[in-house]
């Protein structure tokens, strides 16, 4: 047994003790993924401002810094540290920031590297509330002054984390923008006004244990363990771009008795504009998915729907919504998944009227044989995958880039992305007829359900702002490959988990 390492319930009986002893503790905290000099001085030094220096390590799952990361373990993270002899305890922290361990420590000294010194660098804003904390307990804040390195630039050279065809990807990025570049691009995203249009669909997951074969009939018996139900369809779209933007609308569609009005309301953020109508004789779309907890398999999908086309009052209704309101937003998302929504003339309404329109139209088991992107024409923005691009043109075998051609001409479409799952996506430009290809950066893919919406979301506004196509495509694609590691959208892509994720991946 390690006798530096605890866990932090057994280390906060211990610090106690120490501090009745006089002596003084320092706190240092971070993910640690890949110890280097630059560590082993900074660890030295922080001991030389106190007598018991304790290391807590960030938590596998609230590391930010992208797919694939953290490169080793917790437990592998605080072995290597264990080893140093400078520290005395390593612990594993159960926050993503330090905040909740300096309260519960209370250490005198809190150090961090010196890149953390300028606190307007730090795109979590997280060491300001960390200063705050460590003020509170009467503590301070130490920069060390040694040498920095980054165990992301030499994860990102060195490891085998990214293919050559990523890291040629990475570096032709490299090469036109820095990071602090694209940072203030995305600063600008905030001031777009989006509207968003499309169905809202509460994902419900039912975790099981396989109990196996009925003793009666050839019945797979499942035990109900758990349910998690999340928002997805256009509401999920609306929370993955609350946090690039000032104000968000959503224009949606639930059932006609309002179920699950007050959960939607709950869990949207507070900068998203909640408009809805109520179809009559439906219910609000429930996709139910019963999977394995252990290994999440899905095992059976039942969807509670009813994708009749909406009446015509209903249809005049949500038409003179959108007459009103389409030419105030600069961007204008229109998430089809084919259950009734949105009609022809709907969809020719905002075909004419939007300033910058993105699309999805999605084939699922619901529609595939009968729903098409054929009601839509002079779009800007389409994202589709391979299977949907084959549907849609009746075509097996021919390429996708001259599928992609094809279909953009057919629909006067300016913007064309063709998603392959691990093969990555591929953007077409109509007007310079040049095909951009983005690898696929998913390291460990869990589901695949809210994908196309991560990214839609992101390349939408990337390109309504005339951010670069590269660049455009790889923060799409990092969003997509956050979406399909975590079950449905349980979580969504933040600004800043983006940033984060894009800060390390551009070293």
């Amino acid at each position: 047994m390690n006798k530096k390492i605890f866990k932090l319930v057994d280390l906060l009986k211990k610090v106690p003790s120490e501090k009745r002893l006089n002596k003084k503790v320092v706190l240092c905290h971070g993910v640690f993924d890949l110890l280097h000099l630059g560590h082993i001085r900074h660890f030295k030094e922080a001991k030389n401002h106190g007598d018991i220096l304790i290391v807590s390590i960030t938590p596998d799952r609230h590391v930010n810094k992208g797919p694939g990361r953290p490169v080793f373990t917790e437990k592998q993270r605080a072995e290597a540290l264990s080893h140093i002899k400078n520290i005395d305890y390593v612990t594993v922290n159960n926050s993503p920031t330090a905040v909740s361990i300096i309260k519960k420590i209370k250490p005198k000294v809190y150090c961090k590297g010196p890149d953390y010194k300028n606190n307007k660098k730090d795109i979590t804003g997280e060491i300001k509330n960390e200063i705050k904390a460590i003020k509170e307990c009467n503590g301070k804040i130490v920069y060390t002054k040694d040498i920095t390195f980054s165990s992301s630039k030499l994860i990102n050279e060195y490891s085998d984390l990214y293919s050559d065809s990523q890291k040629n990807f990475i570096n032709k990025i490299k090469k036109k923008f820095n990071f602090e570049k694209i940072n203030s691009l995305f600063n600008n995203l905030s001031k777009t006004k989006v509207l968003i249009i499309g169905e809202t669909i509460i994902d419900q997951y039912v975790f099981c244990d396989a109990l196996g074969k009925s003793g009666k009939e050839p019945v797979l018996v499942l035990r109900d363990i758990k349910t998690e139900e999340y928002l997805g369809g256009a509401a999920a779209i609306s929370k993955h771009l609350s946090t690039f933007c000032k104000k968000v609308s959503l224009l949606t569609m639930i059932g006609e008795k309002e179920e699950y009005l007050n959960f939607i309301k709950k869990r949207l953020s507070k900068n998203i504009d909640f408009k809805y109508l109520k179809k009559e004789n439906s219910p609000t779309i429930l996709k139910r998915r019963f999977l394995d907890s252990v290994s999440k398999n899905k095992v059976l999908g039942v969807y509670k729907i009813n994708d009749d086309k909406i009446k015509k009052n209903e249809e005049t209704k949500l038409n003179k919504i959108l007459n009103k309101i389409l030419s105030k937003f600069d961007l204008v998302i229109v998430s089809d998944y084919g259950h009734g929504f949105i009609s022809e003339k709907t969809a020719n309404l905002i075909c004419n009227k939007a300033k910058y329109l993105a699309l999805n139209a999605q084939v699922n088991a619901a529609n595939i044989g009968y729903h098409s992107m054929r009601n839509y024409k002079n779009i800007d923005c389409v994202i589709i995958n391979e299977r949907e691009i084959r549907h849609e043109l009746r075509d097996k075998n021919s390429n996708i880039e001259s599928l992609m051609k094809k279909l953009a001409i057919q629909q006067n479409i300016k913007n064309l992305v063709v998603t392959q799952g691990t093969a990555g996506s591929t953007l077409f430009n109509r007007k310079t007829k040049k095909y951009h290809k983005c690898e696929a950066f998913a390291k460990n893919t869990i589901d695949k359900i809210g994908a196309g919406d991560a990214m839609l979301s992101l390349l939408s506004i990337c390109l309504k702002n005339k951010i670069d196509n590269n660049i455009s495509m790889l923060v799409s694609s990092l969003a997509a490959a956050h979406s399909v590691e975590t079950i449905g959208n349980k979580s969504i892509a933040t600004k800043t988990q983006i940033l984060k994720t894009l800060e390390n991946t551009l070293k």
